[in-house]
């Protein structure tokens, strides 16, 4: 079944500390090759019948974002791509 996928991440303006801390983090765990990082959140929403993008983006933006500090993006995803999302 397809489900819609929303990620809400901090606006690139907006100081991100928790994507701060991990970088801070990585040169004591031998990684030095990364620049910046950046922390959201992934929010997957299943409907009851087909899945609805205009009534998810309504979700995201009154609900799971908060827009003065946070943009989000909406996809559709078949049911396999979300659940292998790490290794």
């Amino acid at each position: 079944m397809p489900r819609v996928v929303v990620d809400v991440m901090l606006k690139p303006e907006i100081l991100d500390p928790q994507g701060q801390a991990v970088a801070n983090a990585l040169p004591r765990l031998g990684v030095d090759d990364v620049a910046s990082v950046r922390i959201g959140r992934r929010i997957e929403i299943e409907f009851t019948g087909e899945p609805d993008l205009d009534r998810a983006r309504e979700i995201a933006d009154k609900l799971l974002a908060n827009p003065v500090i946070e943009d989000f993006t909406v996809q559709l995803v078949e049911a396999d791509e979300t659940a292998g999302a790490h290794p």
